[in-house]
């Protein structure tokens, strides 16, 4: 048996699949194995907070729980390199692009997965890693530029009111001087 392409490491999320040669497009890279449960079964184990639960359809799932199954340690992200297809009840991963060596090995968990347990805002892929950094970039630049903005006006409002209240002591300074007639 020739060796995986991969090897099992740290990633950001926790363990993660990284590429340890050139991957080409459309290959088969690993299955996604564990026994089959049914709905009853899987909704017990999903309870119990088990977090490795494959829908095959509406009547299986497959329970990946197992250390010995590999592609339990596929992360997810939003633009992922490879992807799940499923044929005869049994689940398999397949590469999407070409994958260069030290990348790390994704697919989509799909949007229910995303939601209810990742939670969209916890999302840790590049993609919203980089869409959340620009966001933040973003919101500390407008914050910026309101704080400049609220900077010139205090300023303005500073020199109109020295400016009125330069003319007020003038014209007081002027009536004062002014002579009384008898």
């Amino acid at each position: 048996m020739a060796p995986r392409p991969f090897r099992l490491g740290r990633a950001r999320t926790g363990l993660g699949l990284f590429a340890t040669r050139p991957i080409k497009k459309r290959r088969r890279i690993a299955e996604y194995k564990g026994p089959r449960l049914n709905v009853k079964d899987a909704e017990r184990e999903e309870a119990r907070g088990n977090r490795y639960l494959f829908e095959v359809n509406s009547r299986w799932t497959i329970d990946g729980k197992a250390r010995s199954n590999i592609a339990r340690y596929f992360n997810h992200a939003c633009r992922p390199n490879s992807d799940s297809t499923i044929r005869g009840g049994r689940v398999f991963i397949y590469t999407l692009r070409n994958i260069k060596p030290g990348e790390e090995l994704t697919f989509d968990y799909g949007t229910d997965y995303l939601k209810n347990v990742i939670g969209k805002s916890n999302c840790r892929c590049p993609t919203c890693r980089r869409r959340k950094a620009k966001r933040a970039r973003e919101l500390r630049e407008a914050r910026k530029r309101r704080e400049l903005r609220l900077a010139r006006a205090k300023k303005t409002a500073r020199k109109a009111a020295s400016k009125t209240t330069s003319k007020s002591v003038a014209k007081t300074r002027a009536t004062k001087r002014k002579p009384t007639s008898r």
